[in-house]
């Protein structure tokens, strides 16, 4: 594995740039500028880059939140995420038509007109699980209490990330919740990275692309599944992980994927 001063040394050997959203381009509060410049210098390329984000939400959600970062809109033309895709499985009725919604407020949107199809644990078909409830987001025994009567139910994850820093307050995920729940004995079916299903929704065949993202569980593991370059940025989820640069290849071995490149941060 190779450090990288600069993405512009490789950017030449590759048609496509598959990036991750939270932790590369943004910490939730605010862009990052280093990689603001890197996205302009791709797009002068004509280079395809594509956003691809675990976000439990519609893709235009998240267009419209960088926009409230005050993100270009010309960069915004390729946005995908795990709650597009399990969005279109639900208004499908792919796991039934009943659901349980297990997440913040804030995530309605993704089942937008079946609020009717909402309803109780003891109720519903399967569980909608896009995050965890605003008044209890460290209480992790809360939902094991919750969800362990209820493991004959499939649980739909929206979000395969156990956390995200929110400028440097670590937060929990969904993926935390579905991993309790496969604990209790439930099946959890995955939307998002590193599942293969997510990259279909964009990738052409024989496509030159390369992933960037700093989440080994999902970015980069996802790179690995396809078979395909990658650039792991090691100052984002992983960062507490890391004392020095010795320790990312460590990291790296310790979760069991191949990195090709790292940066600190993605910078042009």
């Amino acid at each position: 594995m190779k450090k990288l001063e600069h993405l512009e040394e490789i950017a030449k050997n590759y048609d496509t740039f598959i990036i991750d959203l939270w932790g590369v381009i943004h910490n939730g509060i605010k862009l990052n500028e280093d990689a603001i410049v890197t996205i302009e210098k791709l797009h002068n390329m004509k280079k395809r880059v594509v956003f691809l984000s675990n976000a439990p939400r519609p893709s235009k959600n998240v267009i419209n939140f960088l926009k409230k970062l005050n993100m270009d809109e010309k960069y915004l033309k390729n946005v995908f995420t795990s709650g597009e895709a399990s969005s279109i499985a639900i208004k499908s009725e792919k796991f039934g038509k009943y659901f349980y919604h297990l997440g913040p407020k804030r995530d309605n949107s993704l089942f937008k007109g079946l609020e009717k199809n909402k309803k109780s644990l003891g109720d519903c078909e399967y569980i909608l699980c896009t995050g965890l409830f605003d008044d209890n987001l460290n209480n992790l025994d809360y939902y094991e209490d919750l969800l362990k009567n209820f493991t004959n139910k499939k649980l739909i994850c929206t979000n395969p990330d156990l956390t995200v820093h929110r400028g440097d307050i670590s937060e929990f995920c969904a993926g935390t919740i579905a991993s309790i729940f496969k604990n209790l004995g439930g099946d959890v079916i995955y939307f998002g990275k590193p599942y293969i299903e997510i990259y279909k929704m964009f990738l052409k065949d024989n496509e030159k692309a390369i992933a960037i993202g700093d989440n080994l569980n999902t970015d980069i593991l996802g790179a690995n599944k396809l078979n395909i370059d990658s650039v792991f940025i090691y100052e984002g989820i992983h960062k507490n992980e890391i004392r020095n640069e010795k320790d990312v290849v460590k990291l790296l071995n310790n979760y069991d994927v191949v990195g090709k490149f790292y940066q600190p941060k993605l910078k042009w």
